[in-house]
């Protein structure tokens, strides 16, 4: 048939004008329907190193603008130069995510360098000490609930104003399988993540009439320093080898192997995009195919 004249609306046209849009005011999906970031700001916490840095660079693979968000300059700063250097946008954003000044200038900065705030990852958390309970001490105990579970009020709490302005989003808590079935010797640990989870629940409920998502991630054992830190401190503990207690960790995966921090990464940006957007109040385990509970 000839041409009107008048170009016809694209997929993201219509889809902007049918009133989807007011989900996070930005489509994340590309014309072919694939999960893409497209066009969406994202702050994530702990991107110094580790699944952080991963999760960074895969955000802006998939056309997020990333704010790389941790306490050493430094590093993070190292996290934001290797993303733009293969293509994508961030900024380096430090601060201490356990604090108000701390989570403030955090979100502060995110709006300052991109606008606006369409998705939080709370990955910040230093794990803490492995020991018995009765040598855990005061300050083992309020160092690990501040840096794992503080981090994550905080930024929720100023976060939540600017995806509300946004008009919707997400927020993903990166938690532990220790903080669904346990872990000896990691008291502190374990009470943290599991406090995440409640957290998830509640947040799910009380943001849902914003059009704000939340859900939680429960990795099990993922290579990298943390688990290798984990380990060493377990054998010490229970007398036995390193390698051994590693050796332990991997055979009671029924994959027989840890997840990767690329694991982690793919499905909190799955979380993010509006193909997750009926997904919210969930704590999803990624084990190697070990029963979650």
């Amino acid at each position: 048939m000839p041409s009107s004249g008048t170009a016809s609306p694209s997929r993201r046209e219509r889809w902007a004008a049918s009133g989807r849009a007011g989900r996070h005011a930005v489509d994340s999906t590309d014309e072919r329907g694939a999960m893409s970031l497209n066009g969406k700001v994202a702050i994530i916490s702990g991107a110094s190193k580790g699944i952080g840095r991963v999760m960074s660079e895969l955000f802006a693979r998939q056309g997020a603008r990333v704010v790389c968000a941790a306490r050493s300059a430094a590093l993070v700063e190292e996290t934001a130069e290797a993303v733009r250097k293969a293509g994508g946008q961030a900024i380096a954003v430090v601060g201490d995510a356990s604090t108000e000044d701390g989570a403030r200038a955090i979100v502060a900065g995110a709006v300052k360098g991109f606008g606006r705030v369409d998705a939080v990852v709370n990955n910040a958390g230093d794990g803490g000490p492995t020991k018995p309970v009765q040598d855990y001490t005061t300050e083992d105990w309020f160092y690990t609930i501040n840096s794992c579970l503080t981090s994550s009020y905080m930024m929720t709490r100023f976060a939540v104003p600017e995806l509300i302005r946004a008009g919707g989003g997400s927020i993903v808590y990166v938690s532990s399988m220790a903080g669904r079935r346990g872990l000896p010797y990691r008291i502190g640990y374990c009470s943290a993540k599991a406090g995440q989870v409640g957290m998830t629940y509640g947040m799910a409920l009380e943001l849902a009439p914003h059009n704000i998502t939340v859900n939680a991630i429960a990795p099990g054992a993922v290579e990298g320093d943390r688990i290798d830190r984990v380990i060493a401190g377990q054998a010490q503990v229970r007398g036995v080898p390193v390698e051994e207690m590693r050796r332990a960790f991997v055979e009671r995966a029924p994959l027989k192997r840890m997840s990767r921090p690329e694991d982690i990464a793919a499905l909190a940006a799955f979380l993010c995009s509006d193909q997750a957007r009926n997904l919210s109040g969930q704590c999803i385990a990624v084990t190697a195919g070990e029963p979650a509970v």
